[in-house]
């Protein structure tokens, strides 16, 4: 006789929830305020003008208008460079 029971389950088979990262608004499109922009884990996109930086590294719009992607060079404290790119909002004319 087996001294414990069988289980039906494993207890490592547990699937975590999908996070839905990533781009969630390009370049050229219009944006109102509030919206997200990108959802990201880290700072791999930066925010520039109208962009606003959330706790968890989502970059959202400030102002309403329409979003420019750019790269830049970026200086890093120990003097290296990378490059890295810089989402903006360009406030629509009235």
């Amino acid at each position: 006789m087996a001294k414990t029971k069988t289980k039906k389950t494993s207890k490592l088979g547990r699937d975590s929830k999908p996070k839905y990262l990533g781009v969630k608004l390009y370049a050229g499109q219009k944006v109102n305020t509030g919206q997200i922009i990108v959802r990201q884990r880290g700072t791999s996109i930066l925010p520039g003008k109208n962009v606003k930086k959330g706790r968890d590294n989502t970059l959202f719009a400030e102002k309403s208008g329409v979003i420019k992607y750019k790269t830049i060079r970026k200086t890093n404290f120990d003097n290296t460079q990378r490059m890295a790119k810089v989402v903006s909002v360009i406030p629509e004319k009235k």
